[in-house]
């Protein structure tokens, strides 16, 4: 359900590959992307999605079973902050819940005009991952992120690229994010890190 693939150049892709469950994601999977990043060393990585959603959040089976808490939400976001090049979501689609974090811990965010972005912890009764919020309100302000995390919003793309979540909006993002990485893969390794950590600490 999750494929990783190096592609001419040296970029890797990572697809969320169930799109029959709107990209739902399992415990497994959960622990299957937080290798992918601990492991890479790609000077790039673009993360998407198969099918018209990018992801639905926690699958709803193993949310009534405790998903919806667990600590691989936050081990999985921590792995992509950590990750020492240019990471990228490509969003294909609506990103909702607990899938937010790893999209908020990538540096860049590009999504289809069709997207739609929700994060319903207050409704549902959960505390977001820890990071989620400050590194929310780094890209959107407090405020803004009181409105998607207590106020329980739904913005679009146009709206989500206006307050800061997303960085452009395309019809087709993957390209877009291929694109954006053409200087970082002729770059050496030890440059792309160390302008990423010059642009500012993991938040």
């Amino acid at each position: 359900m999750i494929r990783s693939e190096i592609l001419d150049g040296g970029l890797q892709r990572v697809t969320l590959a169930r799109p029959e469950k709107a990209n739902a994601l399992t415990g497994a999977m959960l622990r299957e992307l937080t290798g992918i990043f601990r492991e890479s060393t790609a000077r790039a990585l673009v993360l998407t999605g198969e099918g018209r959603v990018f992801s639905a959040g926690a699958d709803l089976e193993e949310a009534h079973r405790g998903l919806g808490v667990s600590p691989l939400w936050e081990e999985l976001s921590g792995a992509v902050a950590a990750h020492p090049g240019l990471t990228i979501a490509a969003l294909n689609g609506t990103l909702a819940g607990g899938a937010m974090g790893m999209a908020l811990a990538c540096d860049l965010r590009i999504a289809v005009p069709g997207a739609r972005f929700f994060y319903p912890v207050m409704r549902l009764g959960f505390l977001p991952q820890p990071s989620d919020p400050g590194r929310m309100a780094a890209l959107v302000g407090p405020a803004r992120a009181k409105m998607l995390l207590m106020g329980g919003q739904k913005i679009d793309a146009q709206e989500a690229l206006a307050w800061g979540l997303v960085d452009r909006v395309v019809a087709d993002p993957l390209a877009e994010a291929e694109r954006l990485v053409a200087d970082v893969l002729a770059a050496a390794p030890h440059h792309v890190t160390a302008i990423k950590r010059m642009c500012g600490p993991e938040t």
